[in-house]
């Protein structure tokens, strides 16, 4: 009974985790990116701050929109909460939901809040937001098959698609972290962490109609609804982060202790390794010159290449240590 409660305060910790922790991710990397452009920016606390205003504010809909456009953010925020109870973000063993998803499983369920936010974003009837969600969709019939690939790649690594299992792998196993397969894999999965929280260098946010993505399809919510919106935007950000440095890229300094002040230093370790991540994405985000548009397919192709070679790595020159 007494590792059994321990194990759905883990549980706890990792959902507040997710929570809590998301926003102030966001928050530093607009920061961040400000004082890279010699601007002083918004507060590191900012994006709580816009949380607490939109729940405050009155919800209004399009005339003729159903009932599924208010019900998508809670389908899609509920769905992002099931994915933090089942991926490795500050331990490096399975809690009690862990066997429900794998990677792939995590990936349909990401899936999931993608296509209802599109759907909504189509029910909405309005030209901004169909055009948001006719783009969205365009890019997505690469970057579903580029996660795919890059799950598959980490399935050979460890023989199997459970996170945990390849973390403690990679983490023990220099060789298999040196590895052509790995290299390539975690290449890929950066280029598309980029692409899916937004930090692609290409003009996909603000007012502007050519650049219109992620806002448009967003731009007829208000109040709580786009509150939750938002807020499952940072938690699929902090995520997606997460698996690529615990699963793909540093899968260490986890605690393996299965108490409660374990699972806080992890969050701590965590919380550094986030740092470290934010200030690699903004340089890139920064340095690169901004893409057009249209190229964005040609990014997710050399993304999704990358995975099809760490696959032919793996029987061509092979991997780690048996």
């Amino acid at each position: 009974m007494g590792d059994e409660l321990t194990l759905q305060a883990i549980n706890v910790i990792q959902i507040g985790t997710v929570i809590f922790l998301s926003p102030l991710i966001a928050g530093i990397i607009n920061r961040l990116k400000a004082m890279v452009e010699s601007k002083h920016g918004p507060s590191i606390f900012q994006p709580y701050y816009d949380l607490a205003k939109l729940l405050r504010k009155e919800i209004i809909v399009p005339r003729r929109s159903s009932a599924f456009f208010i019900l998508a953010p809670f389908i899609s925020f509920s769905a992002y909460l099931v994915i933090s109870l089942v991926i490795p973000i500050v331990t490096p063993y399975a809690l009690p939901y862990g066997i429900l998803l794998d990677l792939l499983g995590g990936a349909l369920m990401f899936g999931l809040a993608g296509i209802v936010t599109i759907i909504a974003a189509i029910d909405a009837h309005t030209n901004y937001t169909a055009l948001g969600a006719s783009r969205s969709v365009s890019f997505a019939a690469l970057a579903e098959p580029t996660l795919i690939m890059v799950f598959f790649g980490v399935a050979i690594i460890s023989g199997t698609n459970n996170p945990y299992v390849t973390n403690n792998l990679l983490a023990t196993s220099t060789s298999w972290y040196l590895s052509a397969t790995h290299v390539l894999v975690t290449a890929a999965f950066f280029m598309l962490l980029l692409f899916e929280t937004g930090r692609l260098p290409v003009e996909s946010s603000g007012l502007m109609e050519f650049g219109m993505l992620d806002d448009a399809r967003a731009m007829e919510y208000s109040g709580k609804l786009l509150a939750l919106s938002r807020w499952g935007g940072y938690m699929k950000q902090l995520m997606l982060m997460s698996v690529f440095l615990n699963v793909f890229a540093f899968p260490w300094l986890m605690s393996s202790s299965v108490s409660v002040p374990g699972a806080l230093y992890s969050v701590g370790t965590l919380f550094i390794k986030l740092l470290g991540l934010v200030v690699v994405i903004v340089i890139t985000e920064e340095t690169f010159a901004k893409l057009r548009l249209f190229k964005i397919l040609d990014y997710l192709a050399i993304s999704f290449s990358l995975g099809l070679l760490s696959v032919i790595a793996f029987f061509l020159v092979g991997g780690g240590a048996a």
